[in-house]
């Protein structure tokens, strides 16, 4: 029977993969747990703890003392907050990968995933349908790091054995928790404010394109990765995983057809340059290739769901 841990479950991923988690291996096999406490919801559908990933000891001990077989390591300072605090960012990011990796390293829990992100990729990048393998020079803290990661991660498992996993997510978009400071963001808070507002003032000019996937199929995704056989994976860093792409006009456009009184206005703010150093479009077929990822949702299906499930959420 597989034990699950999941470390930063109450972020915008989090949230969601345990409650997916714990349909698949039942609710008492998947510990959830944060450096804060829950609301109601988690809290009843399983186990929770309060853990810092940053606490190598109490991570070993938790790990050893709940027989955890799989660690989803999710903790993260994302891309806009990041760029504010920029060594805090990058001593969290760092340690709380090399923690969980060593944590993996001293006990049986061999399997280990871990978020990379399209921010890897920088402004000397090929922008559109950028390939697996290309130019990667990132010039964030976040990208830095998430490039870093994914070398770390390829050397724990061909020196030590780890099964490391890792996709590099695209936006992703939720309408269950609120924005947590990343650059393609504007994507969750625009549905918000339609609904409630009828305007948004974004922080990314009109034709700014970026890779994106509603938050189903990257909960999917990455269940789909984890469990597909190793002598399947070519890759040992990380996937590209595309998603669908459009710029702010394009998804306000989307909108309008729903809300046809929805205004947008830009304000382009210091993640504009963020944006532009990553890509526009990405190519993920090898991921197709070696473990069968699969988008279901594309703009427009994505786009009545949110508004759906926003304008139920806004009514209580």
């Amino acid at each position: 029977m597989e034990r699950v841990l999941i470390i930063g479950s109450l972020g915008q991923i989090g949230s969601e993969l345990v409650i997916a988690l714990r349909k698949k291996y039942g609710a008492e096999n998947v510990f959830a747990t944060d450096i804060k406490n829950p609301g109601n919801k988690l809290r009843k559908s399983g186990p929770f703890q309060i853990l810092d990933v940053l606490d190598f000891k109490n991570l070993l001990h938790f790990i050893v003392r709940h027989h955890i077989t799989q660690i989803y390591n999710l903790a993260a300072v994302l891309s806009g907050n990041a760029e504010k605090m920029p060594l805090q960012a990058w001593d969290i990011n760092m340690k709380a990968l090399m923690n969980s990796l060593e944590a993996a390293r001293q006990s049986e829990a061999k399997k280990l995933f871990w978020p990379s992100s399209i921010a890897v990729f920088g402004p000397t990048t090929p922008r559109h349908n950028t390939p697996q393998l290309t130019v990667m020079e990132p010039n964030t803290v976040y990208g830095i790091s998430k490039l870093a990661g994914e070398r770390w991660g390829e050397y724990y498992n061909k020196r030590y054995g780890i099964d490391f996993r890792s996709v590099r997510y695209p936006g992703l978009i939720s309408y269950k928790t609120e924005p947590g400071g990343g650059t393609t963001d504007y994507a969750v808070e625009i549905f918000f404010e339609a609904v409630k507002n009828k305007s948004y003032e974004c922080f990314l000019s009109e034709d700014t394109a970026l890779p994106m996937m509603f938050m189903e199929d990257a909960i999917q995704n990455t269940i789909r990765l984890m469990e597909v056989e190793g002598d399947k994976l070519s890759l040992r860093s990380s996937y590209n995983m595309a998603g669908i792409s459009f710029t702010p006009k394009e998804l306000a456009e989307s909108i309008q057809k729903r809300i046809p009184e929805f205004r947008i206005t830009y304000n382009p703010d210091f993640r504009q340059v963020i944006a532009e150093s990553w890509p526009a479009s990405i190519d993920d077929s090898v991921a197709q290739r070696d473990w069968g990822l699969n988008v279901n949702y594309d703009l427009e299906k994505m786009v009545d769901v949110m508004l759906k499930e926003v304008s139920k959420k806004l009514k209580g």
